[in-house]
């Protein structure tokens, strides 16, 4: 309103009692929300531009690190029948304190005295084990006597085939002078005939030599192999025994370590979760789960799943914050530094290969330079993390969010860390 006069119409006297001049003055409430508005506006307008820490969210739940202290089944190594339990369900055990008891189902392995047969059938066979031996033993010194004798047999026939064949020669050389004295005319034909016929003797003699040294040897070499062929037949006889008795200390370890097994121990200690087989007499297989224990683990971690886009982001040692069931949290994920009652890890192992479709593994271990996790967390309890990555304008991460893209990184993640690390024999899994 442009001011024609010197004095207001404001200041005029009954202004207030006017409505359609009352109804045209701006309301006081309208002004608190302008102003309301305007320092709304210039905080958010001083937010778009405070970092904001990316992060990637996954969910999980909690449980061990190393394989050996995650839930494990106990299982049924022989067939049986449930006799007693010694445990009830959260019963705490140390490892080797019985945890079930079973009786036999085969009957192969009813009879009570079943070891100590198998330890006299053992002994026995021990002992024609040792007789096949002392007869193989006889048997080698037989061949080797057979042996010496057929020697001095031999050469005795020898000397006299030798001998023989001298008196041959000296006959046949006699035979020759005399024969030329005979046709000299210088002897009568009956002494040349005399010389002939000894002669003809001492060829017979040595003929007969050459046929007694070939019949000893022919003779003692059928009295050798004949001992030989025994000695074989006695030696695989003791091999056949031999492999009996093998056989028999095997059925009897193994009958000895099968009756261990009616008692089936704790391998650690830990707590009694759940039993599968219930009551007394209830009949088991081989394999069959008797019940989980639940071992008493000190390398607690939290199994997480994020999608297959963020784990290129991912790398070992990355901060992660978690938040656990049933603890009361308050996070502002880009702002981890606020956050009431989160806990940091460390991203410890990454899957090579996909554990669900789209999503990846990854295994986070506690920040040792952060708050201590609680310990009233248990495995299996749910959890929801938030990998923290770089700082980026709170602007950025709006627009980022608003056009669905992924968070992005300055650097390249640390791979040859990864690989460093993972040859760490006491992380478990490595990526």
């Amino acid at each position: 309103m442009f001011k024609l006069y010197k004095r207001s119409i404001e200041k005029k006297d009954g202004y207030d009692s006017m409505y359609s001049l009352r109804s045209l003055r701006t309301p006081r409430g309208g002004k608190l929300l302008a102003w309301w508005l305007l320092v709304f506006s210039i905080i958010f307008f001083i937010l778009l531009f405070l970092p904001w820490q990316q992060n990637i969210r996954g969910n999980g739940n909690v449980t061990a690190l190393s394989p050996m202290n995650r839930p494990q089944t106990i299982e049924a190594v022989i067939a049986g029948r449930v006799q007693k339990w010694f445990v009830r369900e959260g019963d705490l055990v140390k490892k080797g304190d019985t945890i079930i008891s079973i009786s036999e189902v085969k009957e192969k392995y009813f009879d009570p005295q079943l070891l100590s047969r198998l330890q006299l059938q053992i002994a026995a066979k021990e002992s024609s084990l040792a007789s096949k031996n002392q007869k193989a033993n006889a048997l080698e010194r037989q061949v080797r006597a057979l042996r010496n004798a057929m020697k001095l047999k031999i050469e005795q026939s020898a000397q006299k085939l030798q001998a023989e064949k001298i008196k041959f020669q000296n006959a046949e050389n006699q035979l020759e002078r005399n024969k030329k004295l005979y046709e000299a005319g210088n002897i009568p034909l009956t002494k040349y005939q005399e010389f002939e016929y000894k002669f003809q003797g001492s060829q017979a003699d040595y003929l007969n030599a050459q046929i007694e040294l070939g019949r000893v040897e022919a003779e003692y070499l059928d009295k050798i192999s004949k001992a030989e062929s025994e000695l074989n037949n006695t030696r695989a006889d003791a091999f056949d025994t031999q492999a009996d008795i093998i056989k028999s200390r095997n059925e009897y370890t193994n009958t000895e370590i099968r009756n261990a097994q009616y008692q089936i121990l704790a391998p650690q200690d830990g707590y009694i979760v759940k039993a599968m087989k219930e009551g007394i007499g209830e009949t088991i297989k081989e394999g069959d789960a008797i019940c989980t224990i639940m071992p008493q683990a000190s390398d607690v971690a939290v199994e997480m799943y994020v999608r297959a886009m963020d784990v290129p982001l991912i790398s070992k040692n990355r901060k992660v914050r978690i938040q656990f069931d049933g603890w009361p949290a308050l996070q502002f994920s880009g702002w981890p530094s606020v956050s009431v009652g989160t806990f940091g890890g460390v991203v410890r192992v990454i899957d090579y290969v996909n554990s669900k479709p789209g999503q990846f593994r990854i295994l986070i271990v506690p920040d040792e330079t952060d708050e201590p996790w609680p310990s009233q967390i248990r495995v299996g309890s749910g959890t929801k993390g938030w990998v923290m990555l770089d700082n980026v304008p709170v602007w950025y991460e709006l627009w980022r969010q608003l056009n669905g893209f992924p968070p992005s990184l300055y650097e390249e993640p640390g791979y040859e860390d990864d690989q460093s690390n993972s040859t760490n024999p006491n992380q478990g899994e490595s990526k």
